[in-house]
């Protein structure tokens, strides 16, 4: 396990050193591994941090709210859902959609780090992510799916060698909230990775809302390390009487210790009936609910 003090002190420094006397932008997403990052560099290079939040519209239910009140002072909230909806626009290959976005993403910290006078990226890449993109797993979005061109003097990356698990002991270590801290992992890419196939704003809006029914009914009750719901195709089911040809949506919910390798919750058979009833009487375009209990591996957590 990493010794948090000499990490703290190391990557302090780190960061102190890639940036000189530059101005650096960061992508805050306000999970534990960006969140990691902007307290690390605040240490290092006080103000000539420039933390910043893309609202792509592939966020959660109420997570621009909930981040712009966790992080309530110079954090700069950039709306770009358009830009995103744009550019995932006839896209169904998983990794042209992860590229798509690592791009689109870069192009607007260009864009704002022209705004505020900065040459420097920050970001809060950590190991997994680079052992699955460098391995052909899944390229992530900060990793294999970046554009090779871009417009900075350099990329910092004080997370990269680091665990999970490892990251959420040095937020403890920085005295971040608890919240923060154990906070569920949510992939970079959004929920563009929850859906199956082209991303449009439909298919958003309702994964987002079968998404908030399954962290409401599972993550305080049965603390999983991850859990969620996916759009993964169109099935047949009857409403009021009448056939309906809705959307299939998969929930998954799996124990792990760093992401590296994942076990199925065995969730009781009421908790699935209950959420399976919620999301296909509230969300009207849902014909029906499965739960997924593949391992990883051989399936990924995400499915996209």
């Amino acid at each position: 396990m990493v010794n948090v003090e000499k990490f703290i002190e190391k990557a302090v420094q780190q960061i102190r050193d890639a940036a000189g006397d530059e101005k650096v932008v960061m992508a805050l997403s306000g999970g534990v591994d960006s969140s990691v990052c902007a307290a690390l560099a605040t240490r290092a290079i006080g103000d000539r941090l420039v933390p910043i939040y893309v609202d792509t519209g592939l966020m959660r239910k109420g997570e621009t709210d909930r981040i712009r009140t966790l992080f309530d002072g110079n954090l700069r909230v950039v709306d770009a859902a358009d830009e995103f909806f744009a550019a995932l626009a006839g896209i169904t290959d998983p990794e042209e959609k992860r590229k798509a976005i690592g791009e689109r993403f870069v192009r607007v910290f260009e864009r704002e780090a022209k705004r505020t006078g900065a040459t420097m990226l920050l970001q809060g890449t950590i190991y997994p992510d680079r052992i699955e993109s460098e391995g052909g797993i899944k390229s992530h979005h900060n990793v294999g799916g970046m554009p090779l061109n871009i417009d900075f003097k350099g990329v910092i990356e004080p997370l990269a060698d680091l665990y999970k698990d490892e990251v959420r002991e040095v937020a403890g270590g920085l005295g971040l909230p608890v919240e923060i801290q154990h906070r569920m992992p949510f992939p970079g890419p959004g929920l563009a990775v929850r859906v199956l196939g082209e991303v449009t704003r439909e298919k958003i809006a309702i994964v987002r809302e079968a998404n908030a029914i399954v962290e409401e009914c599972l993550v305080e009750k049965f603390r999983p390390w991850q859990c969620f719901a996916a759009l993964v195709g169109l099935g047949t089911g009857v409403k009021g009487d009448v056939r309906l040809h809705g959307w299939i949506v998969a929930v998954r919910a799996v124990a792990s210790r760093d992401g590296m390798t994942a076990d199925p919750l065995l969730l009781p058979y009421e908790t699935l009936s209950r959420m399976a009833t919620r999301i296909t009487a509230e969300i009207p375009g849902v014909a029906r609910v499965v739960y997924d209990v593949t391992p990883k591996p051989p399936a990924t957590i995400e499915y996209e």
